[in-house]
């Protein structure tokens, strides 16, 4: 093969892009040990499998089908008509690296949407159903909402929308399915109260959460500049710089307003603000300056302290604060493009055309995650049940679904009963 500027170009993308699918794929141990860590140890590996399922038959979703939903041909801008099993043609999407290296990186935003949701309905959701939901999701679920976003003939993209990375097309997809997923699966036995207190039902291992939340970190420099699909531009510093902005400034205005409010710094709260932050600045990671990464993250990091309080207040029970993070992190990430984006956004002189794209933009996917992961769940629910039974429960996922426990030794008698709770054992009013 001869060498020359164009093959040298493709090779470096190429590798580029695909150094960044691994990096992306890696957060999924992130996730496992972020959810993990932050749910109690009984239903820990449980919860590890469930992310499995996201990278086994969810990867097969969206091999089989997804892939050609969100990035086929189509006339009508809502989704894609050929190219299951990656077959077809993808010309129109004028890449500049094989199919084959842009599937494996858009393929670990689909198991990613998934995983978002495992975090939500952990500890009381059955494996069977919760497969069946892991396909529909990375076949059907994001890779519709993908297609209005990302496809250049979605009806989206087609409105000049930017989400970069996938504030929307990922994290509020992912937030806001969970959010309708946890409705129609319920709270966890023992977490709230007739009188509407609620009890703390703690983290197991938050060493284990955090270590999680580092590999996410990690990860997102994947996820956020892999997203320029070329190791040639040299924006991606720029996107490396805003996104680990947005990461810090999270942690540190979670840190300092769980500490003015709380009296103590909140080891969760910071934790996910940090994520908080990376979630916020994805969608416009390449459009913004620094110092509006900064903002931007910072404003996540609080937000997702008050929204945490805001989802036990209506009593939708997210042992891992996967709504908060990425529904409502994601939710205004995507609104932030509008006002801090250098070309068009309302604080650069743009006005307000962009700031009404990306909100009709992020309202669309996220009702339309909301529907179709409800109507999932509640098909699901009145055919196959979605809720292990209370016994199992109070046992532990990990038995009940799995025969065996994630720790040696772990015995279902070692572990607090909800008459305890019930009791007043961690009440809180």
């Amino acid at each position: 093969m001869e060498i020359n500027i164009t093959s040298l170009a493709q090779g470096i993308d190429t590798v580029w892009v695909l150094l960044c699918a691994a990096l992306v794929f890696f957060m999924e141990g992130g996730f496992a040990a972020l959810e993990a860590g932050f749910i109690r140890s009984k239903n820990s590996l449980n919860i590890i499998m469930k992310v499995f399922a996201d990278c086994t038959v969810g990867m097969l979703g969206y091999w089989a089908i997804g892939f050609g939903l969100m990035y086929g041909l189509d006339s009508a801008g809502l989704f894609g008509t050929n190219g299951s099993f990656l077959t077809g043609d993808f010309a129109h999407l004028k890449l500049n690296i094989p199919l084959y290296a842009y599937w494996i990186f858009q393929a670990a935003f689909a198991v990613a949407v998934a995983t978002i949701v495992s975090g939500a309905v952990a500890e009381r959701m059955k494996f069977g159903p919760y497969i069946i939901f892991s396909v529909l999701a990375t076949a059907v679920i994001y890779p519709i909402a993908g297609h209005w976003v990302w496809n250049p003939s979605g009806w989206l993209a087609q409105m000049g929308m930017l989400d970069f990375a996938g504030s929307a097309a990922v994290h509020s997809v992912g937030g806001w399915a969970s959010l309708a997923a946890v409705m129609v699966l319920g709270p966890r036995k023992g977490k709230y109260n007739k009188d509407g207190s609620m009890n703390v039902l703690p983290a197991h291992n938050l060493p284990l959460a955090a270590l999680g939340a580092f590999m996410l970190w990690f990860g997102w420099f994947g996820f956020n500049p892999g997203s320029s699909l070329s190791g040639l531009d040299l924006n991606i510093a720029r996107i490396a710089v805003t996104t680990n902005l947005a990461a810090a400034a999270g942690g540190t205005m979670s840190t300092l307003y769980t500490m003015w409010k709380y009296g103590k710094p909140d080891a969760s709260m910071i934790i996910n603000g940090s994520l908080a932050g990376l979630v916020a600045v994805t969608a416009g990671t390449a459009f913004i300056s620094p110092a509006s990464a900064v903002v931007i993250g910072g404003t996540a990091g609080v937000l997702v302290v008050l929204a945490v309080q805001f989802f036990d207040w209506i009593k939708a029970d997210d042992p891992v604060g996967a709504i908060a993070v990425h529904g409502v992190c994601g939710t205004f990430g995507t609104l932030a493009v509008g006002i801090f984006a250098e070309n068009g956004g309302l604080l650069y002189g743009g006005g307000f055309e962009l700031l009404g794209i990306q909100a009709l933009g992020v309202l669309s996917v996220s009702l339309w995650a909301f529907a179709a992961t409800a109507a999932v769940f509640y098909i699901l629910e009145k055919t196959v049940g979605i809720r292990v039974s209370a016994d199992d429960e109070l046992d532990g996922m990990d038995l009940c679904e799995h025969g065996m426990t994630a720790y040696t030794g772990l015995e279902a008698s070692h572990v607090r009963p909800f008459t305890q709770l019930s009791e007043g054992v961690g009440k809180i009013s």
